[in-house]
């Protein structure tokens, strides 16, 4: 496939989904520009979702192609993800309540806290590489007794995720300047960026919750062979 190619010609679409739109929405809008060409209803088809927040690698398929949609759902995957350090979101992202990690209310709004050196931010993550076990995030599409965790959670329901076995395979500081931390994690499916960025902040005594992610990487393909939404209408 060349660069900014895009779509091949067995259905697979690699599609670089913007920030602010759903998955689904990004479905809807390439289904719609494919059934305007074709002049007549198109099937498509996602292989795995990013949250609204997120960019990056969505792998869409068309026609017959939705038929094999299993032989996307396991692959690894490569993220690039911005942690803030210092806070905490209700969400671990930018749309949920953002407040201080730790903050003493015998001592009005003041927070207490050490910055992390750049050494213990490397010996923190450096734990999270291997096999884990991870709590799946209650703003999550994974369902509870037949509904959305994300719906639970937003309707103010008390209910527990499950957790899961997942694997890191590597983890690399791109930056590190208090309060932001930037890192790329090479992931087997099932993970979340999330909870990862949520954890390493915990593990450092300082929280944390992610305020960028970007998927690079879902097994062989490359976002750099996608095409962005405003491209695939064009």
């Amino acid at each position: 496939m060349e660069k900014g190619q895009g779509v091949t010609d067995d259905g697979i679409i690699l599609v670089d989904k913007p920030a602010g739109i759903s998955s689904f929405g990004v479905v809807a809008k390439v289904r719609h520009e494919l059934t305007k060409r074709a002049g007549h209803k198109v099937k498509v088809g996602h292989t795995g979702t990013l949250d609204p927040f997120a960019t990056g690698l969505m792998i869409l398929l068309s026609g017959k192609a939705t038929k094999r949609s299993n032989e996307f759902l396991k692959k690894d995957k490569v993220y690039e993800a911005t942690i803030c350090l210092g806070e905490v979101s209700s969400t671990g992202d930018p749309e949920g309540e953002i407040t201080p990690y730790d903050q003493l209310g015998s001592f009005g709004d003041m927070v207490f806290m050490s910055q992390p050196s750049r050494d213990e931010v490397e010996a923190a993550v450096e734990r999270f590489v291997g096999v884990i076990d991870q709590k799946v995030p209650q703003y999550s599409a994974v369902k509870i007794n037949g509904q959305r965790a994300y719906k639970l959670a937003r309707a103010g329901k008390d209910f527990e995720t499950p957790t899961r076995q997942v694997t890191i395979y590597d983890i690399e500081i791109l930056s590190y300047e208090w309060p932001e931390l930037k890192i790329r994690c090479h992931v087997s499916s099932g993970t979340y960026i999330r909870t990862l960025g949520e954890d390493i902040g915990e593990k450092l005594g300082v929280g944390g919750y992610l305020t960028s992610l970007r998927r690079i990487k879902i097994d062989k393909y490359d976002v750099k062979d996608a095409m962005t939404l405003e491209e695939f209408c064009e």
